[in-house]
């Protein structure tokens, strides 16, 4: 089994470098996800399909997360990455020429998994990277690529999509494929990334023996083996249940944000450029937030700011549903952007620091694995609640999940350590003070 460097805290390009591919397949995704609402409803589909394939996006993941998260626990985290804008990049390109609706669902579908397997390799390295001390504002840092994906795509789909004289169709496949090329940027960001390793029985630092096989490194790894901690074990530490509840909660409201936006633009008479521009200031509000969320969580707390920003984001969803201006659409979306920007990078920290140390990826795959639960059930739900009751009915039902998850906030942050007894100087000097390569095992290196 590998053993992994700690935290990076002297050079950070390699964040730098993960914030710039993961904007990139965000946005891959964040275009794709309006362009495959326009298509459908060119298609034929009514709202309650529009719901069901938007719901499919998550059916894989569903069921993948978890041994996704195993397996990064015991190997690489690159190849994963790689894997992830692949998929990304095959399931947007096909989506712009299927030419049914089953078809349009099935490469979603895909789409869906590539963004999976990225999130999971990502979240993994800035785990294993940061030190707790940095883990908050490194999360924040790296949910900033998000935001940006999730800034330029919408509208960079509203821009190309059209729905003036029977050219949705052919628009919306058109900016299907252009997001695939978006995510295959993405594979040029991925190179030192994870820390280095070396074979074991190379020198570990100036001045150190060789490490030789078989005795004192095995045996220590082995009370450890990321696959001897279960499932329900993860899931019964205190922390881990309350993050991944109110990140599934925020993550759907920006899920049906994204799908159900296009459907409310066409109800009420706006064209899907504005749709792309109301969803771009969403995401640079988000960016604001994280901007700005390590004084805010100095300054409030982390459990004030996650249940102040999952009630105040609940109140302004249910607004959405009301007949409003777009000017007046505008600030609620920018107000409601700044909220659900806090609520995934601390989340994310709730879940690594109460889950067990070896067997964090599996922890955030279940997080994941969460989050996908709410992306299926929440735009099926979205979809039955719209053709019962209106397009505006979903986003009440947005409104009292993240009113719920406010109340889960109280809960989500087990213990809060005080900034200033973060990072003590340690007793005993570490034995790779410098940082450099760490060993691993030949076979287990993740190829």
């Amino acid at each position: 089994m590998a053993k992994r460097a700690g935290a990076g805290a002297g050079d950070r390009r390699w964040l730098l470098r993960l914030v710039i591919a993961f904007a990139f397949s965000q946005a891959a995704v964040s275009m794709a996800r309006p362009a495959v609402s326009y298509r459908a409803l060119a298609l034929g589909a009514d709202e309650r399909a529009v719901g069901v394939i938007a719901g499919v996006y998550a059916l894989l993941p569903l069921f993948a997360a978890v041994p996704l998260g195993r397996r990064t626990d015991r190997g690489r985290c690159v190849p994963l990455l790689a894997v992830g804008a692949a998929l990304i990049g095959v399931g947007c390109g096909l989506s712009g020429t299927a030419g049914s609706l089953a078809a349009l669902a099935a490469w979603s579908g895909v789409m869906g998994l590539g963004h999976l397997c990225f999130v999971i390799g990502a979240q993994s390295v800035v785990a294993r990277r940061s030190s707790p001390a940095e883990q908050d504002r490194n999360f924040g840092h790296f949910t900033i690529g998000a935001s940006l994906g999730q800034l330029v795509g919408p509208v960079a789909a509203g821009l190309l999509v059209s729905g003036h004289d029977g050219a949705m169709g052919r628009t919306s496949a058109l900016a299907l494929v252009v997001s695939a090329g978006v995510a295959a940027v993405s594979l040029t960001c991925l190179r030192r990334i994870e820390a280095p390793v070396i074979p074991v029985g190379t020198t570990t630092g100036p001045g150190k023996k060789p490490k030789r096989r078989g005795k004192t490194e095995p045996a220590k790894k082995s009370k450890s083996k990321p696959g001897k901690v279960s499932v329900w074990r993860i899931l019964r530490t205190r922390g881990v249940p309350s993050g991944i509840l109110v990140s599934l909660a925020v993550l759907s409201a920006t899920d049906i944000l994204t799908a159900y936006l296009p459907v409310v633009g066409e109800e009420r008479g706006i064209s899907p450029t504005v749709i792309g521009v109301l969803l771009s200031l969403r995401a640079a509000a988000a960016i604001a937030c994280r901007l700005v969320m390590t004084p805010m969580i100095q300054r409030m707390g982390r459990t004030v700011l996650l249940t102040g920003s999952c009630l105040l984001g609940g109140l302004l969803c249910a607004g959405i549903a009301l007949p409003v201006p777009v000017w007046g659409l505008a600030l609620m979306l920018v107000a409601l952007g700044f909220c659900l920007g806090a609520g995934q990078p601390l989340s994310m920290t709730t879940v690594v620091r109460a889950a067990p140390e070896e067997a964090r990826s599996t922890a955030l795959a279940l997080r994941l694995t969460g989050n996908r639960l709410g992306q299926v059930a929440a735009p099926a739900s979205a979809g039955l609640v719209a053709g019962v009751a209106g397009t505006g009915a979903p986003f009440m039902m947005l409104g009292v999940l993240l009113l719920g998850a406010a109340g889960l906030g109280v809960r989500s942050t087990p213990r809060d350590p005080a900034p200033a007894t973060a990072t003590p100087a340690p007793a005993k000097a570490p034995e790779t003070p410098d940082e450099p390569p760490v060993p691993v095992d030949g076979r287990t290196d993740g190829h």
